[in-house]
């Protein structure tokens, strides 16, 4: 089995709208639209990753037996590495994306955290010069 849809690692944030969404990661973190189910679901990808952009009218936002339902947000993350971490950070406050932290150093890199509009995480990452 080799298509693209099994060569690419598969990622599906729950998001209250789907257009903002869209707009957010084509816009501002280099993703390609690649399925517009608009207003339900919308699928995006950038390099080997694809990207689920699931509405409150998908199947994945549908209530679980127990009643509890699927909502966005919390702490998984999808991880993309930058270049220039600061010019990203600076680039994307302009455009007024909201960040959880400022940039941290670590022995592997920078990171900061950048809410999308539905607040799911996206880490930005530069790994530190070897």
């Amino acid at each position: 089995m080799s298509n693209t849809a099994t060569e690419q690692a598969s990622v599906r944030y729950l998001v209250d709208d789907v257009t903002a969404a869209v707009d957010f990661y084509t816009n501002h973190l280099g993703f390609t639209l690649d399925l517009d189910g608009r207003p339900a679901i919308a699928i995006v990808t950038r390099g080997p990753l694809r990207l689920l952009l699931a509405g409150p009218q998908s199947s994945a936002g549908r209530p679980m037996p127990d009643g509890a339902v699927p909502q966005p947000g919390g702490w998984n993350r999808i991880h993309l590495i930058v270049d220039d971490i600061a010019a990203e950070v600076e680039r994307l406050r302009t455009a007024g994306a909201s960040f959880r932290n400022d940039i941290v150093s670590g022995p592997g890199g920078r990171q900061i955290l950048v809410n999308d509009p539905a607040g799911n995480v996206v880490e930005l990452f530069q790994p530190a010069a070897r």
